[in-house]
Protein backbone atom coordinates (compact mmCIF):
# COMPACT_ATOMS: atom_id res chain seq x y z
CA UNK A 1 0.00 0.00 0.00
CA UNK A 2 1.30 3.49 -1.06
CA UNK A 3 1.89 5.79 2.27
CA UNK A 4 -1.00 7.86 1.75
CA UNK A 5 -4.16 6.11 0.20
CA UNK A 6 -5.24 9.70 -1.25
CA UNK A 7 -2.49 9.67 -3.57
CA UNK A 8 -2.80 5.94 -4.35
CA UNK A 9 -2.95 4.94 -7.74
CA UNK A 10 -4.94 1.81 -6.29
CA UNK A 11 -7.15 3.40 -4.07
CA UNK A 12 -7.65 6.79 -5.56
CA UNK A 13 -11.40 6.09 -6.56
CA UNK A 14 -11.75 5.30 -2.69
CA UNK A 15 -10.32 8.36 -0.92
CA UNK A 16 -8.65 10.03 -3.25
CA UNK A 17 -9.88 14.00 -3.97
CA UNK A 18 -8.85 15.32 -7.19
CA UNK A 19 -9.99 18.86 -6.93
CA UNK A 20 -8.13 19.18 -2.86
CA UNK A 21 -4.91 17.61 -4.32
CA UNK A 22 -4.44 19.38 -7.12
CA UNK A 23 -4.12 22.65 -4.34
CA UNK A 24 -1.80 20.76 -2.03
CA UNK A 25 0.32 19.55 -4.91
CA UNK A 26 3.69 20.78 -4.97
CA UNK A 27 3.52 23.12 -8.30
CA UNK A 28 0.36 25.05 -6.27
CA UNK A 29 2.41 25.43 -3.16
CA UNK A 30 5.43 27.34 -5.59
CA UNK A 31 2.80 29.18 -7.94
CA UNK A 32 1.10 30.42 -4.53
CA UNK A 33 4.43 31.16 -2.60
CA UNK A 34 5.74 33.50 -5.99
CA UNK A 35 2.31 35.14 -6.23
CA UNK A 36 3.40 36.00 -2.55
CA UNK A 37 6.52 36.90 -3.60
CA UNK A 38 5.50 38.92 -6.40
CA UNK A 39 2.43 41.08 -4.49
CA UNK A 40 5.16 41.52 -1.46
CA UNK A 41 7.58 43.38 -3.73
CA UNK A 42 4.69 45.19 -5.11
CA UNK A 43 3.45 46.30 -1.60
CA UNK A 44 7.28 47.11 -0.79
CA UNK A 45 7.80 49.67 -3.92
CA UNK A 46 4.70 51.47 -3.14
CA UNK A 47 5.72 52.11 0.03
CA UNK A 48 9.24 53.22 -0.61
CA UNK A 49 11.10 50.56 0.79
CA UNK A 50 12.43 48.90 -2.63
CA UNK A 51 12.64 50.92 -5.86
CA UNK A 52 9.59 50.73 -7.84
CA UNK A 53 11.15 49.86 -11.10
CA UNK A 54 12.29 46.40 -9.66
CA UNK A 55 9.17 46.17 -7.75
CA UNK A 56 7.43 45.91 -10.91
CA UNK A 57 9.96 43.68 -12.35
CA UNK A 58 9.73 41.26 -9.73
CA UNK A 59 6.05 41.25 -9.80
CA UNK A 60 5.78 40.64 -13.36
CA UNK A 61 8.07 37.75 -13.14
CA UNK A 62 6.08 36.20 -10.37
CA UNK A 63 3.25 35.81 -12.79
CA UNK A 64 5.62 34.47 -15.33
CA UNK A 65 8.57 32.41 -14.32
CA UNK A 66 8.76 28.59 -14.62
CA UNK A 67 10.68 26.56 -11.60
CA UNK A 68 11.06 23.14 -11.11
CA UNK A 69 9.74 21.99 -7.38
CA UNK A 70 12.24 19.39 -8.12
CA UNK A 71 15.17 21.42 -8.06
CA UNK A 72 14.44 22.98 -4.61
CA UNK A 73 14.36 19.50 -3.00
CA UNK A 74 18.35 19.24 -2.11
CA UNK A 75 18.33 22.93 0.29
CA UNK A 76 14.65 22.24 1.25
CA UNK A 77 16.07 18.90 3.16
CA UNK A 78 18.98 21.16 4.30
CA UNK A 79 17.00 23.98 5.53
CA UNK A 80 14.30 22.12 5.92
CA UNK A 81 11.84 25.34 4.29
CA UNK A 82 12.07 25.93 0.57
CA UNK A 83 11.62 29.22 0.36
CA UNK A 84 15.48 30.14 0.48
CA UNK A 85 15.71 28.08 -2.87
CA UNK A 86 12.88 29.30 -3.99
CA UNK A 87 14.29 32.84 -4.00
CA UNK A 88 17.63 31.80 -4.88
CA UNK A 89 15.70 29.79 -8.34
CA UNK A 90 13.92 32.74 -8.41
CA UNK A 91 16.86 35.29 -8.56
CA UNK A 92 18.70 33.36 -11.30
CA UNK A 93 15.54 33.10 -13.31
CA UNK A 94 14.81 36.49 -13.53
CA UNK A 95 18.98 37.14 -15.08
CA UNK A 96 18.43 40.97 -13.54
CA UNK A 97 20.48 40.98 -10.13
CA UNK A 98 19.75 44.60 -10.08
CA UNK A 99 15.81 43.98 -9.71
CA UNK A 100 16.46 40.52 -8.13
CA UNK A 101 18.35 42.06 -4.66
CA UNK A 102 15.68 43.05 -3.81
CA UNK A 103 12.92 40.57 -4.24
CA UNK A 104 12.34 38.96 -0.13
CA UNK A 105 13.10 41.80 1.22
CA UNK A 106 12.48 41.73 4.97
CA UNK A 107 10.32 38.54 4.85
CA UNK A 108 10.88 35.36 6.35
CA UNK A 109 10.27 31.99 4.93
CA UNK A 110 7.40 31.48 7.44
CA UNK A 111 5.66 34.56 5.75
CA UNK A 112 5.42 33.56 2.30
CA UNK A 113 4.80 29.51 2.89
CA UNK A 114 1.90 30.66 5.11
CA UNK A 115 0.75 33.41 3.15
CA UNK A 116 0.54 30.97 0.22
CA UNK A 117 -1.34 28.64 2.33
CA UNK A 118 -3.89 30.87 2.68
CA UNK A 119 -4.04 31.48 -0.96
CA UNK A 120 -4.92 27.87 -1.40
CA UNK A 121 -7.02 27.15 2.11
CA UNK A 122 -9.29 29.83 0.36
CA UNK A 123 -9.88 27.66 -2.59
CA UNK A 124 -10.71 24.86 -0.02
CA UNK A 125 -13.11 26.41 1.54
CA UNK A 126 -14.56 27.28 -1.81
CA UNK A 127 -15.09 23.72 -2.31
CA UNK A 128 -16.02 22.84 0.78
CA UNK A 129 -18.99 25.55 1.47
CA UNK A 130 -20.49 24.42 -2.31
CA UNK A 131 -20.58 20.50 -1.51
CA UNK A 132 -22.08 21.54 2.08
CA UNK A 133 -25.07 23.37 0.36
CA UNK A 134 -25.32 20.63 -1.62
CA UNK A 135 -25.39 17.62 0.74
CA UNK A 136 -27.97 20.06 2.68
CA UNK A 137 -30.35 20.55 -0.18
CA UNK A 138 -30.31 16.77 -1.06
CA UNK A 139 -30.46 15.56 2.40
CA UNK A 140 -33.29 18.39 3.22
CA UNK A 141 -35.64 17.02 -0.02
CA UNK A 142 -35.04 13.72 1.45
CA UNK A 143 -36.29 14.56 5.09
CA UNK A 144 -39.67 16.38 3.26
CA UNK A 145 -40.50 13.34 1.80
CA UNK A 146 -40.17 11.30 4.21
CA UNK A 147 -41.32 13.28 6.90
CA UNK A 148 -44.34 11.46 7.46
CA UNK A 149 -42.69 7.77 7.26
CA UNK A 150 -42.46 5.35 10.14
CA UNK A 151 -39.38 3.60 11.77
CA UNK A 152 -38.42 2.42 14.93
CA UNK A 153 -36.15 4.59 16.73
CA UNK A 154 -33.55 2.35 18.80
CA UNK A 155 -31.43 3.58 22.22
CA UNK A 156 -28.31 1.60 22.91
CA UNK A 157 -29.26 -0.41 19.95
CA UNK A 158 -32.22 -1.63 20.97
CA UNK A 159 -36.01 -0.75 19.67
CA UNK A 160 -36.83 2.58 21.19
CA UNK A 161 -40.06 3.91 20.21
CA UNK A 162 -41.35 4.50 16.45
CA UNK A 163 -39.95 8.11 14.75
CA UNK A 164 -39.84 9.32 11.34
CA UNK A 165 -37.37 8.32 8.42
CA UNK A 166 -37.65 11.85 7.74
CA UNK A 167 -36.16 12.70 11.35
CA UNK A 168 -33.81 10.65 11.14
CA UNK A 169 -32.58 12.48 8.29
CA UNK A 170 -32.76 15.87 9.56
CA UNK A 171 -30.42 14.43 12.10
CA UNK A 172 -28.29 14.15 10.27
CA UNK A 173 -28.52 17.54 8.40
CA UNK A 174 -29.56 19.96 11.27
CA UNK A 175 -25.32 19.91 12.01
CA UNK A 176 -24.38 20.25 8.99
CA UNK A 177 -26.11 23.67 9.16
CA UNK A 178 -24.62 24.46 12.37
CA UNK A 179 -21.08 23.52 10.28
CA UNK A 180 -22.07 25.56 7.74
CA UNK A 181 -22.46 28.97 9.89
CA UNK A 182 -19.60 28.09 11.57
CA UNK A 183 -17.32 28.13 8.17
CA UNK A 184 -19.01 31.42 7.57
CA UNK A 185 -17.71 32.65 11.29
CA UNK A 186 -13.96 31.38 10.96
CA UNK A 187 -13.27 31.83 7.22
CA UNK A 188 -12.70 35.89 8.10
CA UNK A 189 -10.40 34.74 10.65
CA UNK A 190 -8.38 32.37 8.82
CA UNK A 191 -7.60 33.40 5.73
CA UNK A 192 -5.49 36.15 7.13
CA UNK A 193 -1.80 37.33 5.64
CA UNK A 194 1.33 36.42 7.03
CA UNK A 195 4.43 39.38 7.26
CA UNK A 196 6.44 39.83 10.55
CA UNK A 197 10.07 39.59 9.59
CA UNK A 198 12.79 37.34 10.82
CA UNK A 199 11.20 37.37 14.64
CA UNK A 200 8.12 38.85 14.24
CA UNK A 201 8.98 42.37 14.24
CA UNK A 202 9.25 43.57 10.88
CA UNK A 203 12.37 45.04 11.99
CA UNK A 204 13.93 45.55 8.23
CA UNK A 205 10.56 47.77 7.27
CA UNK A 206 11.33 49.86 10.27
CA UNK A 207 7.48 52.01 10.43
CA UNK A 208 6.18 51.17 7.14
CA UNK A 209 6.28 47.87 7.96
CA UNK A 210 2.60 47.39 9.39
CA UNK A 211 1.70 49.58 5.95
CA UNK A 212 3.02 47.10 3.48
CA UNK A 213 1.28 44.00 5.26
CA UNK A 214 -2.04 45.96 5.19
CA UNK A 215 -1.50 46.21 1.41
CA UNK A 216 -0.32 43.05 0.88
CA UNK A 217 -3.09 41.34 2.14
CA UNK A 218 -5.29 43.61 0.25
CA UNK A 219 -3.41 42.79 -2.78
CA UNK A 220 -4.11 39.30 -2.10
CA UNK A 221 -7.52 39.60 -0.58
CA UNK A 222 -6.99 38.51 2.39
CA UNK A 223 -7.35 39.68 6.27
CA UNK A 224 -4.36 42.20 7.77
CA UNK A 225 -4.07 40.01 11.23
CA UNK A 226 -2.32 43.28 12.31
CA UNK A 227 0.40 41.58 14.20
CA UNK A 228 2.50 38.28 14.16
CA UNK A 229 0.84 35.36 14.44
CA UNK A 230 4.19 32.78 13.69
CA UNK A 231 3.74 31.40 16.54
CA UNK A 232 -0.18 31.60 17.40
CA UNK A 233 -1.71 29.08 15.63
CA UNK A 234 -5.11 29.25 16.91
CA UNK A 235 -6.30 30.04 13.62
CA UNK A 236 -5.07 26.59 12.24
CA UNK A 237 -6.17 25.10 15.18
CA UNK A 238 -9.66 26.53 14.89
CA UNK A 239 -9.83 25.00 11.34
CA UNK A 240 -8.73 22.02 12.09
CA UNK A 241 -11.39 21.55 14.86
CA UNK A 242 -14.23 22.51 12.20
CA UNK A 243 -12.79 20.09 10.07
CA UNK A 244 -12.79 17.27 12.59
CA UNK A 245 -16.21 18.07 13.67
CA UNK A 246 -17.57 18.21 10.00
CA UNK A 247 -16.21 15.19 9.22
CA UNK A 248 -17.46 13.51 12.54
CA UNK A 249 -21.48 14.39 11.67
CA UNK A 250 -20.82 12.97 8.55
CA UNK A 251 -19.30 9.62 10.09
CA UNK A 252 -22.39 9.59 12.00
CA UNK A 253 -24.70 9.24 9.21
CA UNK A 254 -22.45 6.55 7.69
CA UNK A 255 -22.85 4.05 11.05
CA UNK A 256 -26.27 4.96 11.30
CA UNK A 257 -26.29 3.64 7.39
CA UNK A 258 -24.01 0.42 7.84
CA UNK A 259 -26.72 -0.30 11.11
CA UNK A 260 -30.32 0.21 8.53
CA UNK A 261 -28.19 -1.70 5.77
CA UNK A 262 -27.21 -4.90 8.03
CA UNK A 263 -28.72 -8.12 7.36
CA UNK A 264 -31.54 -8.67 9.28
CA UNK A 265 -32.76 -4.70 9.24
CA UNK A 266 -31.93 -3.99 5.80
CA UNK A 267 -34.50 -0.90 6.12
CA UNK A 268 -32.81 1.48 3.49
CA UNK A 269 -31.24 1.26 0.16
CA UNK A 270 -28.12 2.90 -0.73
CA UNK A 271 -28.63 2.39 -4.33
CA UNK A 272 -25.45 0.46 -4.71
CA UNK A 273 -22.70 -1.31 -2.49
CA UNK A 274 -19.26 -3.16 -2.59
CA UNK A 275 -18.55 -6.76 -3.83
CA UNK A 276 -17.20 -9.68 -2.06
CA UNK A 277 -14.17 -11.42 -3.57
CA UNK A 278 -16.13 -14.76 -2.61
CA UNK A 279 -19.58 -14.40 -1.54
CA UNK A 280 -21.62 -13.48 -4.52
CA UNK A 281 -24.69 -12.52 -2.43
CA UNK A 282 -22.80 -9.24 -0.69
CA UNK A 283 -23.42 -6.07 -1.35
CA UNK A 284 -21.07 -4.36 1.38
CA UNK A 285 -22.11 -0.57 2.36
CA UNK A 286 -18.44 0.54 1.24
CA UNK A 287 -19.75 4.30 0.89
CA UNK A 288 -20.74 4.66 4.76
CA UNK A 289 -17.79 2.63 5.67
CA UNK A 290 -15.35 5.04 4.41
CA UNK A 291 -16.94 8.10 6.16
CA UNK A 292 -16.85 6.07 9.10
CA UNK A 293 -13.19 5.97 8.75
CA UNK A 294 -12.42 9.24 7.72
CA UNK A 295 -14.23 10.38 10.32
CA UNK A 296 -12.51 8.62 12.72
CA UNK A 297 -8.77 9.11 11.35
CA UNK A 298 -9.84 12.94 11.64
CA UNK A 299 -10.04 12.89 15.08
CA UNK A 300 -6.27 11.40 15.47
CA UNK A 301 -4.87 13.90 12.93
CA UNK A 302 -6.87 16.57 15.05
CA UNK A 303 -4.87 15.47 18.32
CA UNK A 304 -1.61 16.64 15.90
CA UNK A 305 -3.03 19.84 15.10
CA UNK A 306 -4.32 20.78 18.52
CA UNK A 307 -0.98 19.71 19.96
CA UNK A 308 1.43 21.87 17.16
CA UNK A 309 -0.63 24.72 18.52
CA UNK A 310 1.73 25.28 21.59
CA UNK A 311 4.63 26.29 19.37
CA UNK A 312 7.81 27.94 21.36
CA UNK A 313 8.82 31.48 21.73
CA UNK A 314 8.65 32.95 18.45
CA UNK A 315 9.29 30.23 15.93
CA UNK A 316 8.84 26.58 16.61
CA UNK A 317 10.59 24.27 13.26
CA UNK A 318 9.26 21.06 15.19
CA UNK A 319 5.94 22.16 15.84
CA UNK A 320 5.36 23.59 12.13
CA UNK A 321 6.24 20.54 10.49
CA UNK A 322 3.74 18.51 12.40
CA UNK A 323 1.26 20.85 10.94
CA UNK A 324 2.82 20.69 7.25
CA UNK A 325 2.53 16.29 8.06
CA UNK A 326 -1.34 17.03 9.21
CA UNK A 327 -3.08 19.76 7.79
CA UNK A 328 -3.16 18.34 3.93
CA UNK A 329 -4.29 14.98 4.88
CA UNK A 330 -7.06 16.68 6.90
CA UNK A 331 -7.91 19.12 4.34
CA UNK A 332 -7.76 16.07 1.93
CA UNK A 333 -10.13 13.84 3.95
CA UNK A 334 -13.15 16.23 4.70
CA UNK A 335 -13.19 16.95 0.88
CA UNK A 336 -13.59 13.47 0.11
CA UNK A 337 -16.05 12.60 3.39
CA UNK A 338 -18.19 15.49 1.46
CA UNK A 339 -18.07 14.07 -1.73
CA UNK A 340 -18.93 10.93 -0.61
CA UNK A 341 -21.63 11.95 1.75
CA UNK A 342 -23.13 13.89 -1.41
CA UNK A 343 -23.17 10.68 -3.68
CA UNK A 344 -24.62 8.68 -1.14
CA UNK A 345 -27.69 10.96 -0.16
CA UNK A 346 -28.13 11.49 -4.19
CA UNK A 347 -28.68 7.72 -4.24
CA UNK A 348 -30.18 6.45 -0.50
CA UNK A 349 -34.00 5.30 -0.41
CA UNK A 350 -36.12 4.20 2.34
CA UNK A 351 -37.42 0.58 2.32
CA UNK A 352 -40.88 0.67 3.76
CA UNK A 353 -42.04 -2.68 4.14
CA UNK A 354 -38.54 -2.96 5.77
CA UNK A 355 -39.21 -0.43 8.61
CA UNK A 356 -42.68 -1.37 9.03
CA UNK A 357 -41.40 -5.16 9.97
CA UNK A 358 -38.92 -3.44 12.40
CA UNK A 359 -41.97 -1.52 14.32
CA UNK A 360 -44.05 -4.17 14.34
CA UNK A 361 -42.05 -7.75 14.90
CA UNK A 362 -45.49 -9.98 16.52
CA UNK A 363 -44.84 -8.63 19.73
CA UNK A 364 -45.63 -5.09 19.17
CA UNK A 365 -43.26 -4.02 22.26
CA UNK A 366 -42.05 -1.06 21.04
CA UNK A 367 -45.57 0.29 21.85
CA UNK A 368 -44.98 -0.26 25.63
CA UNK A 369 -44.04 3.37 26.57
CA UNK A 370 -47.23 4.64 24.71
CA UNK A 371 -49.64 2.26 26.13
CA UNK A 372 -48.47 3.76 29.98
CA UNK A 373 -49.54 6.63 28.58
CA UNK A 374 -52.85 5.93 26.94
CA UNK A 375 -53.35 4.14 30.80
CA UNK A 376 -53.29 7.27 32.46
CA UNK A 377 -56.41 8.32 31.98
CA UNK A 378 -57.91 5.07 33.80
CA UNK A 379 -54.82 4.85 36.95
CA UNK A 380 -51.50 6.69 38.07
CA UNK A 381 -48.58 6.60 36.08
CA UNK A 382 -46.88 4.00 38.31
CA UNK A 383 -49.64 1.64 37.98
CA UNK A 384 -49.99 2.13 34.72
CA UNK A 385 -46.07 1.43 33.51
CA UNK A 386 -46.56 -1.81 36.38
CA UNK A 387 -49.41 -3.26 34.05
CA UNK A 388 -47.66 -2.75 31.01
CA UNK A 389 -44.56 -4.40 32.28
CA UNK A 390 -46.01 -7.17 33.12
CA UNK A 391 -48.19 -7.69 30.05
CA UNK A 392 -44.87 -6.77 28.11
CA UNK A 393 -43.71 -10.15 30.31
CA UNK A 394 -46.62 -11.91 28.97
CA UNK A 395 -46.50 -11.47 25.24
CA UNK A 396 -42.75 -12.56 25.63
CA UNK A 397 -43.63 -15.48 26.75
CA UNK A 398 -46.61 -16.03 24.96
CA UNK A 399 -45.91 -14.96 21.87
CA UNK A 400 -48.85 -12.96 21.53
CA UNK A 401 -49.19 -8.75 20.55
CA UNK A 402 -49.07 -6.21 22.83
CA UNK A 403 -51.75 -4.39 21.41
CA UNK A 404 -53.87 -7.50 21.26
CA UNK A 405 -53.12 -8.42 25.62
CA UNK A 406 -53.57 -4.43 26.42
CA UNK A 407 -57.22 -4.60 23.91
CA UNK A 408 -58.30 -7.70 25.93
CA UNK A 409 -57.08 -6.42 28.99
CA UNK A 410 -59.02 -2.92 28.57
CA UNK A 411 -61.98 -3.44 25.89
CA UNK A 412 -63.02 -0.65 24.68
CA UNK A 413 -60.62 1.99 25.10
CA UNK A 414 -59.62 2.42 21.27
CA UNK A 415 -56.02 0.62 22.00
CA UNK A 416 -55.21 -0.15 19.12
CA UNK A 417 -56.09 2.96 17.20
CA UNK A 418 -54.27 5.03 19.87
CA UNK A 419 -50.76 2.94 19.17
CA UNK A 420 -50.70 3.50 15.42
CA UNK A 421 -46.93 4.48 14.89
CA UNK A 422 -48.75 7.29 12.75
CA UNK A 423 -49.63 8.55 16.40
CA UNK A 424 -46.38 7.94 18.21
CA UNK A 425 -44.09 10.03 16.16
CA UNK A 426 -44.62 13.04 18.49
CA UNK A 427 -42.79 15.97 16.84
CA UNK A 428 -40.76 14.05 14.59
CA UNK A 429 -42.22 14.83 11.29
CA UNK A 430 -42.54 18.48 12.40
CA UNK A 431 -38.50 18.34 13.14
CA UNK A 432 -38.07 16.84 9.65
CA UNK A 433 -39.65 20.09 7.48
CA UNK A 434 -38.09 22.47 9.58
CA UNK A 435 -34.93 20.97 9.20
CA UNK A 436 -35.89 20.61 4.75
CA UNK A 437 -37.54 24.48 5.22
CA UNK A 438 -34.31 25.44 6.21
CA UNK A 439 -32.31 23.61 3.66
CA UNK A 440 -34.04 25.22 0.96
CA UNK A 441 -32.93 28.03 2.25
CA UNK A 442 -29.51 27.10 0.75
CA UNK A 443 -30.97 27.18 -2.85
Amino acid sequence: MATSGFDSAIYRDLFHDADVARLFSDSAELRAMLLVEGALARAQGAAGLIPETAAAFIHRAAMEVQIDPAALAGDTGRNAVPVPALVAAFRKAMEAPEHAQYLHWGATSQDIMETALMLRLRQVLALYAARLDDLIRVLGALAETHADLPMAARTYGQVATPTSFGAVVAGWGAPLLRHRDRLHELRPRLLTASLSGAAGTLSVMGDKGPAVRAALAAALGLADPGESWHSARDRLAEFAGWMTALTASLAKMGEDLILLTQSGFGEVSLGGGGASSTMPQKSNPVVPSVLLALGRMMGGLNVNMQGAAIHRQQRDGAAWFVEWLTLPQMCHATGRALTLALQQAQTLAPLPDRMLAGIDDGLGLIHAEALTFALTDRMSRPEAAAAVKALCAEAMTTGASLVVLAEARWPGAGLAERLQPAHQMGVAPAEARAFAARARDTA
